[in-house]
C-alpha cells in the first residue's frame, strides 16, 4: 500500500491558515476557473502567451465586459490560473492544464454537471445513507437507473468520466481476459455494452453475456446492435442486488469492471458469495477496479478518492472506491481468494484474478 499524503500537517499556522482558505472558497474558485475556460479567456491567453494581453484586449478578444474580464481574472491570479507581468496577463501552468489537459477537463465538466447540485446535500446524504442530491434531477432511490433520463449535459458528463478511467484499460484488460482462452464471459454491470463490444470484436470464438439492470440493457442492446454482434453478445436483465437471484453459471470468467464500487461492504460479500456459487472448479473471477493505494502518482489517488462523496451524494448514499486492502478483504470474506494482481492498467485500474 503506497504511502500518499505522508506529508499532510507538515505547513506552519500560517500555512495551514491560507489552505483553509482556499477550502472555504473553493465553489468559487471551481466556478471562475470553469468560466475562465468555457468563455474563451484561457484560451486567448494561451494563444498571445508570449507577449501576454493587458485586460482590455481580453475583454476586446472575448466579447467580455471589462468588469468581469477584471473579476474573473483577479480570483484566478489569486488562485495561480493566471500570472500578470507589466500589467500584462499570461497563463500558468495551472491554467494550461484547466484548458488542455483531458482529465482536468472531464474532471471538471463531471463535477459541474453531475454532481455540484446535489453536493449541496451531502451531510444529510452522510446522515442518512441515501442519495439526497439526486433530487436535483427527480425522484429516484439510485443513480443508475437515472442515467438514460438525466439531463444532455448531465449524461454526457457522467459517461465521459465513467469511460475514461476504464477506457484506457480496455485493450490491455481485453489481453489479460483472453489469455486463456475463455469460451464464455459474463460481464457483470456491462452498462452500455463498450466493453463488451471491444471485447467480442478482438475475439469472434468468445460468447459474451451482459448481465445489469434492465434499464442499462436496454442501451446495451441498441449499442451490440449497432455494432452488429448480436450472435455474440446476449443479455440478462436483473438487480443484481436482489440476493435471492442466482448468478448464471456456465462461465469460464466473469467479469465486474468498476462495477463493485457501486455498492456497500455487505452487498458486495453476499454478490461474490453468489458469483462463487455460480462458478466451476475452472472458472475464475476478474475484478477492475481503480485502487486507490495501487496508483503510480499521488494525483490519481486523490482523483479516485475524491469521487466518493459522488457516491455519497449522488449515485446510492452508501458506497465509495477502494483501497486494495478493503477490497482484497471482501473477497476473503466472500470465500474467493486472489491468485494474482495486475496494477497499472490504463490510467488507473487494478485486476485482481480471483478463484
Amino acid at each position: 500500500m503506497h504511502n500518499f499524503f505522508k506529508d499532510n500537517d507538515t505547513k506552519t499556522a500560517l500555512e495551514a491558515q491560507y489552505e483553509a482558505q482556499k477550502i472555504a472558497f473553493a465553489p468559487i474558485i471551481f466556478q471562475v476557473a470553469k468560466s475562465m475556460r468555457d468563455l474563451g479567456i484561457l484560451e486567448t491567453l494561451y494563444d498571445n502567451d508570449k507577449l501576454g494581453l493587458t485586460l482590455n484586449e481580453i475583454a476586446k478578444n472575448t466579447n467580455i465586459s471589462t468588469y468581469g474580464v477584471k473579476t474573473l481574472l483577479e480570483t484566478s491570479l489569486s488562485a495561480d490560473i493566471v500570472k500578470v507581468k507589466n500589467k500584462r496577463y499570461h497563463i500558468t501552468k495551472t491554467g494550461y492544464f484547466l484548458l488542455k489537459d483531458k482529465m482536468t477537463r472531464i474532471n471538471m465538466d463531471y463535477n459541474h454537471d453531475v454532481n455540484y447540485q446535489g453536493l449541496y446535500y451531502l451531510e444529510d446524504a452522510i446522515k442518512n445513507e441515501k442519495p439526497s442530491g439526486l433530487k436535483v434531477f427527480g425522484n429516484w432511490e439510485t443513480i443508475y437507473p437515472a442515467l438514460s433520463s438525466l439531463p444532455e449535459k448531465a449524461q454526457n458528463s457522467w459517461f465521459s468520466f465513467d469511460h475514461y478511467y476504464s477506457d484506457t484499460a480496455f485493450e490491455e484488460a481485453i489481453q489479460i481476459l483472453l489469455k486463456n482462452e475463455p469460451e464464455k464471459i459474463l460481464d457483470i454491470g456491462g452498462n452500455t455494452g463498450k466493453f463488451s463490444i471491444k471485447l467480442a470484436q478482438a475475439d469472434p470464438n468468445t460468447h459474451i453475456t451482459i448481465l445489469d439492470l434492465p434499464e442499462q440493457i436496454a442501451l446495451a442492446q441498441e449499442n451490440i446492435s449497432h455494432a452488429q454482434l448480436d450472435d455474440q453478445v446476449d443479455f440478462i436483465g436483473l438487480n443484481i442486488l436482489d440476493h435471492t437471484k442466482e448468478i448464471p453459471s456456465g462461465y469460464d470468467i466473469i467479469w465486474m469492471s468498476q462495477f463493485l464500487d457501486c455498492f456497500k461492504e455487505e452487498d458486495i460479500v453476499a454478490l461474490l458469495k453468489r458469483v462463487k456459487a455460480s462458478m466451476d472448479k475452472d472458472a475464475y473471477v476478474y475484478i477492475m477496479e481503480p485502487l486507490w493505494d495501487k496508483q503510480r502518482f499521488e494525483t490519481s489517488a486523490y482523483c479516485i478518492i475524491n469521487t466518493s462523496p459522488y457516491f455519497t451524494a449522488m449515485a446510492n448514499g452508501y458506497s465509495k472506491m477502494f483501497n486494495s486492502v478493503d477490497m482484497i478483504d471482501y473477497i476473503n470474506k466472500a470465500g474467493l481468494h486472489v491468485i494474482e494482481e495486475i496494477d497499472n492498467i490504463g490510467i488507473c485500474q487494478s485486476i485482481l484474478i480471483c478463484k
